[in-house]
């Protein structure tokens, strides 16, 4: 494994993509981050557009689940107008994601092996455990 610490001197903060982060919230349903476009001097941007993203959290069985979308929008009025599209759609993709990562996992192929809880590795005395008996071997 390597030393993260070796990487150090290969990090280099991109001076020509700066941008300066404001968040607005109604301390209820969520928040709007506003991220204005800034020069290395710290001056706005004129030639990059501000950019605005719906952030609000669902409660699950698990605890609470961020969520995080952009909302198309050139004014923070706007934004606050389209703040419960974009949080809508920011779910709707997270759940669509979800759904096909469970669909990636079913339909792996599972050896017996690994049904056995063997895995890679052969264990419960797979292929390649004590004596090289198969668990489902009847001596």
């Amino acid at each position: 494994m390597s030393d993260p610490l070796s990487k150090m001197e290969e990090i280099e903060f991109n001076a020509a993509d700066l941008w300066r982060e404001e968040v607005i919230t109604d301390r209820t349903v969520g928040s709007i981050r506003v991220m204005t476009p800034v020069t290395a001097e710290g001056e706005a941007d004129p030639g990059r557009s501000v950019e605005y993203y719906a952030q609000t959290q669902i409660m699950t069985q698990g605890g609470a689940l961020p969520i995080e979308g952009p909302i198309e929008a050139t004014s923070l009025s706007e934004a606050i107008k389209g703040f419960g599209p974009a949080a809508k759609a920011a779910l709707q993709e997270m759940m669509d994601r979800m759904r096909e990562m469970q669909r990636e996992a079913a339909s792996q192929i599972v050896t017996p092996d690994q049904a056995m809880g063997g895995g890679m590795g052969g264990g419960m005395g797979g292929r390649g455990g004590a004596g090289g008996a198969s668990p489902f071997s009847l001596k």
